[in-house]
């Protein structure tokens, strides 16, 4: 063995005994003739003495030591002499009295200290990510990952749930975003798909009978990344037959209290809040609201729709709405903090942002003269301003306005410190609409996939064409303003499923092509089924508490989907290419 204990586990208990320790160097320090070493590994720091009394070959050896040498150290626990204890690591109350070393390796001098004090680039940290993922922070990121992907797996297989492995190369289905494609060498000019999800898989499995699937599975989307998204990502996927919302509201709510429980000592309140889809965008601008920011929108377009400011008419005129929100305590903005959240909001499709101060009981404002004194009166109490605040408001289409307020409320929030950073919270957003319209193709879609079912209410409004009223059984877990779960219960019914197809614009031969292997399935009796999937990135990073999700992965992407450590992608040879029948265009 190259050692007998790690360096995280010796204490005054263990005084007196040999023992053997095996890591890196941590720091080298030269206090007269003795040397000290701390010795790191993964699981802590032993403080390492040599002193030529002892060994004047063995001191001159540590004295060539340097940061990230590997070592093994053979030597004596002992007490450390009195006042020179550390308290603050548990081996801080011992140290060895070296008698044998072994380099095990040397080390160039590293790119960065193995600290987290220290301040690094983000592409420093991926192109060196083996001395990055050194640092404790993202050991215990890891070590963190893995105790939850422990807790979920025991959790699940008390619940009776089986744990299968999907296809990774599988066949191109569209489900929102593009696929990453693999060309088959054996099948010229044929292509395989990584999959975007498990989506027809579990389903599938559902049909099989299996009653109750998971899996922590990886995906892939071919998407524009930014902090929360990867290109390749892991989610905890499950499937359950014969349930409806309810059971699998239940079930997540059971295992995230127990998560938040075990590790991180939250005791949290069940059942989560539920806030239907259309008043979420109606009060936050956003299907994912961080409910801890105590700020929420109004709209004053019945108040304003025949006032003299012809912006806020001409807009609820043509089917616009005026919608604000009140900045607590803010009248002391000035003109260029006002004009960065009028950047803000232009960054997201509003073409300004109109606002009134309420100071000493007056509305003050560039555009005030467009408006009488019953109708700035009716805006103050609308908006429930007080004298010290701003009443910011986007005239447009609620699909601009929404979207830009959410940034807003966001921006304040952080100007004015209003988010908790302790605080959880937690609430199922309910109630999407099933379809959603594309204004640049002017065709109806699928809101989430084309495989989520409907309310049975709502299914007459297919035939009466009234597509944009239509309910989902579709739901989404938000923590803190991240989503990090999404689900449904699924078209059990190849009829309705047909019909579905039909809407969004897909025949029955594409359908047949693209979907065929499903809805034969369907033929041979499918049960009611529906399910839920867990982003683990997303939920490792609020339990952290990190600024990325690329700081809970080992080894991710930057936000261009490059490995700065390893170069990928990169290009392959001639030959390579030739055997998969392509060939790049310059």
């Amino acid at each position: 063995m190259l050692r007998t204990h790690t360096c995280g586990e010796l204490s005054e208990k263990n005084n007196g005994a040999d023992v053997t320790l095996s890591g890196w160097v941590h720091s080298r320090r030269d206090h007269g003739e003795l040397v000290f070493v701390d010795l790191r590994d993964a699981y802590g720091i032993t403080q390492i003495v040599f002193d030529p009394k002892e060994s004047r070959e063995l001191h001159a050896q540590a004295e060539k030591l340097r940061s990230e040498f590997v070592i093994q150290v053979a030597g004596t626990v002992r007490l450390r002499p009195k006042g020179t204890e550390n308290t603050k690591i548990p081996t801080g109350l011992i140290e060895i009295a070296a008698r044998k070393m072994v380099i095990l390796n040397q080390a160039l001098t590293p790119p960065f200290e193995i600290d987290d004090t220290q301040t690094v680039s983000e592409e420093a940290r991926l192109k060196y990510r083996y001395i990055d993922l050194r640092r404790p922070v993202m050991q215990r990121n890891l070590r963190l990952r893995h105790r939850m992907n422990k807790i979920m797996r025991d959790f699940l297989d008390e619940k009776k749930f089986v744990e299968v492995e999907t296809p990774i190369l599988t066949k191109s289905t569209p489900e929102g975003a593009r696929d990453y494609l693999v060309p088959s060498r054996l099948n010229a000019g044929y292509f395989f798909a990584l999959p975007q999800s498990p989506q027809l898989f579990k389903q599938i499995l559902m049909v099989s009978g299996l009653d109750r699937y998971y899996q922590i599975a990886r995906c892939f989307r071919d998407e524009d990344l930014r902090a929360d998204r990867q290109p390749e990502f892991t989610q905890l996927d499950i499937e359950m037959s014969f349930i409806d919302e309810e059971d699998v509201f239940a079930l997540c709510e059971e295992l995230l209290v127990m998560l938040f429980k075990d590790l991180k000592g939250i005791t949290l309140k069940t059942p989560f809040p539920r806030l239907p889809y259309r008043e979420a965008m109606a009060r936050y601008g956003s299907d994912k609201p961080d409910t801890r920011i105590p700020i929420e929108l109004k709209d004053i377009s019945s108040i304003v729709k025949a006032c003299n400011f012809n912006v806020f008419k001409q807009v609820i005129g043509s089917g616009g709405s005026v919608i604000g929100l009140t900045g607590r305590g803010c009248a002391g903005f000035s003109r260029s903090k006002i004009d960065e959240l009028t950047k803000l909001v232009q960054s997201w499709g509003a073409k300004g942002l109109a606002y009134f101060i309420l100071e000493d009981g007056k509305v003050n404002s560039p555009i005030q003269k467009f408006f009488t004194q019953d109708e700035l009166a009716a805006i103050t109490g609308a908006m429930g301003a007080v004298p010290g605040d701003i009443m910011f408001f986007v005239a447009d289409r609620k699909e601009v306005i929404y979207p830009a307020l959410n940034a807003l409320r966001i921006e304040l929030a952080r100007i004015n410190k209003l988010i908790d950073h302790d605080k959880v919270d937690l609430l199922w957003v309910v109630d999407f609409p099933l379809f959603k319209y594309n204004e640049e193709e002017k065709r109806w879609e699928s809101e989430h996939h084309p495989f989520t079912s409907l309310k049975t209410d709502d299914i007459p409004l297919i035939e009466k064409g009234d597509l944009g009223n239509i309910r989902s059984k579709s739901y989404d877990l938000v923590i803190n303003g991240m989503e990090i779960a999404s689900g449904s219960i699924r078209i059990h019914s190849k009829e309705l499923q047909e019909k579905i197809f039909k809407t969004i614009g897909i025949s029955g031969e594409e359908a047949a092509v693209r979907f065929g292997f499903l809805l034969d399935a369907f033929r041979y009796g499918a049960p009611p089924h529906g399910g839920i999937a867990l982003g683990l990135d997303r939920f490792i990073t609020i339990f952290t508490k990190s600024e990325s999700i690329r700081d809970v992965i080992a080894f991710p992407k930057t936000q261009k989907a490059v490995c700065p450590m390893t170069s990928a992608p990169s290009t392959v040879d001639e030959k390579q290419l030739k055997e998969l029948h392509i060939r790049t265009i310059p």
